[in-house]
């Protein structure tokens, strides 16, 4: 392994990447820095969010700066303004000894005067969110007519938050003589055919295997029926106490839901979406950073451009409709050498999917069981037990209060003090997981049985047309009657598209789908029924007036599930959720 002064880079970025304690470049700074010193060929990185990729474009880019101009000379690109933000923080610190050299951060959601003002004093580098930007063009007040470097930072992300407009406004602005660098965790067709348009005979370095996950990063996941999905990812949290993770949803309703009932049941929890301003986001990312927060609740969206570096879980509450989102997804974890865990919360509808995820990121995937109330207590209990031997007593502090406690338990043996002080502590696990009923699905167990499943014609989210079974609904889905059908061109991409569209962005989980050629029947999870009758009847459907209707079963399925409201964990400090309600409670055991 090369150091970096190897890489070719000057003394005073040298001095500043030891002062921030790195020894050893990574392998993706290992094989850019050089790179593009060498030449002025554009370069195309692939590899995963986590990996050092900041260094590996942000170094060369600096020991490239001529320190005697204000000009623009370094224009950085990244989806979100919380990644820029990162981005800037970054090269600031390794400009630290580079007298003369300036960097500004520009973003959406802050004040762009006090932007506009840090780029009249000048500066060499910008780093910025693609559609703050091009404000800033189009007002005159950044120049890009003199950029060297063009950095594409997380380019798979910007496409599929839809920025390709802005970035072809924003290019077009820059001289054709310019160095791009393009930096990807996934390399899909759309980010090929950026490259072709954006630039010149690139170079390509890849770090890992294209599209694949991180390798420290172990993928489960767990079968219940929809309308347990909520008691089933509280379990998983319980039997993980030290869990620091991220929960995925597709929408911010979802988010929203989620994240208040896991606050009422006394979790350390917050949401991230787009709802929230700015200066909510900091500080709900500030007191998930230090921990405050052992579960943020964020779409997609929302979550973009985090860099939080020690995530022990990756939570997705649902799978993510494009199969190389879970690849981001699950990358949040197992960085910088830590393990992760990557778990997937499914319905029985779903196991095609966990096995087309394991064909494209080359990773087996582990069915586990929801555990049972009985495992739960057994685990928290013995965690408990560690957090008491780990403790560390203060002599000095304690010996006043000593006498009086020995006076008090004089008469209780080892034992009853024991369980007395395991109940005072562990009596809400007790009573809430009481005769819990067992949250495992049945269907899809393995390869063999998710084949003869899948048996009906499967959409791409699960649906299923035809069946012996059409007038049988799942345990946590409802059927629902649509007055279009197979004559009208309805398919069950189209019908899903339909309803989603009417629902405003919402994507509840489909299951089957009995195409009639002049009706249809469909199943939803539940919970959608008024929007589904008030939102897409009166719709139009090929010229038709849709209308939508709830359909009568013939039988429901029995799920053997559920659970009660209440339980989960006792709180240690006031969350943030929704408005800093005060829980009583123990402290949680502090985070290493």
């Amino acid at each position: 392994m090369p150091t970096f002064k190897e890489l070719g880079l000057k003394q005073e970025l040298l001095d500043a990447v030891e002062k921030l304690g790195f020894t050893e470049p990574t392998k993706v700074q290992e094989l850019a820095i050089p790179t593009i010193l060498a030449s002025q060929r554009d370069l195309i990185a692939l590899a995963q969010t986590g990996t050092g990729k900041t260094g590996a474009f942000g170094l060369p880019a600096l020991n490239q700066i001529d320190t005697n101009s204000d000009n623009v000379q370094v224009l950085v690109l990244s989806p979100t303004r919380e990644l820029a933000i990162q981005i800037a923080r970054d090269l600031k610190d390794f400009a630290k000894y580079q007298k003369g050299v300036k960097t500004v951060a520009v973003y959406g959601g802050a004040n762009i005067s006090t932007q506009i003002k840090a780029l009249n004093n000048g500066c060499q580098v910008v780093i910025g969110t693609p559609g703050r930007m091009l404000d800033l063009i189009n007002r005159k007040k950044l120049d890009v007519r003199n950029v060297r470097t063009l950095v594409l930072d997380e380019a798979d992300e910007m496409l599929n938050m839809g920025f390709q407009d802005d970035l072809d406004a924003i290019l077009a602005d820059t001289p054709r003589e310019k160095q791009t660098l393009l930096f990807s965790a996934t390399m899909p067709k759309a980010i090929a055919k950026m490259s072709a348009k954006y630039m010149n005979n690139p170079e390509e370095i890849e770090v890992g295997e294209r599209n694949a996950g991180a390798k420290n990063v172990e993928h489960h996941y767990y079968m219940v029926h929809a309308k347990n999905r909520f008691e089933a990812l509280k379990r998983i949290v319980d039997m993980n106490p030290d869990v620091y993770g991220i929960i995925f949803c597709r929408t911010r309703r979802e988010t929203s839901e989620i994240a208040a009932k896991l606050n009422k049941d006394g979790y350390d929890v917050d949401l991230l979406n787009g709802d929230l301003s700015q200066a909510q986001r900091d500080d709900v990312m500030n007191r998930f950073r230090t921990k405050e927060l052992e579960l943020l609740v964020a779409t997609d969206v929302a979550a973009r451009g985090l860099d939080v570096n020690e995530l022990t879980h990756v939570i997705n509450y649902n799978l993510p409709d494009d199969l190389e989102v879970y690849i981001h997804r699950s990358g949040r974890t197992g960085r910088a050498g830590n393990s992760g865990i990557a778990i997937s919360i499914i319905h029985t509808r779903e196991t095609r999917r966990i096995r087309d995820l394991e064909k494209m990121s080359g990773k087996d995937f582990i069915k586990k069981e929801v555990p049972s109330g009985e495992e739960i207590c057994g685990i928290r209990m013995l965690d408990l037990i560690d957090t008491i031997k780990d403790t560390k007593v203060n002599e000095d502090q304690l010996q006043k209060f000593l006498p009086q406690a020995m006076e008090k338990l004089a008469d209780m043996d080892r034992e009853a003090l024991i369980k007395k002080f395991l109940s005072v502590e562990f009596n809400q696990f007790l009573d809430y997981y009481s005769n819990s009923n067992d949250l495992n699905a049945q269907g899809g167990n393995d390869r063999k049985g998710s084949r003869n499943n899948d048996r009906g014609g499967r959409n791409d989210r699960g649906g299923r047309s035809g069946g012996r079974d059409r007038g049988i609904t799942e345990a946590g889905y409802e059927r629902f009657f649509i007055n279009v059908g197979r004559r009208d061109g309805l398919n069950p991409v189209r019908l899903m598209g339909l309803v989603n569209e009417q629902l405003n962005g919402s994507k509840p989980d489909f299951g089957k789908i009995d195409l009639q050629n002049n009706f249809s029947f469909f199943e939803v999870e539940s919970g959608y029924e008024g929007a589904l009758t008030n939102g897409v009847t009166g719709a139009k459907f090929e010229g038709r007036d849709v209308a939508v209707e709830r359909a009568q079963d013939d039988k429901k399925s029995n799920s053997g599930g559920g659970g009660r409201s209440g339980g989960g964990r006792r709180k240690s400090n006031d969350g943030g959720f929704p408005k800093g309600k005060r829980k009583s409670g123990n402290r949680k055991r502090s985070r290493k």
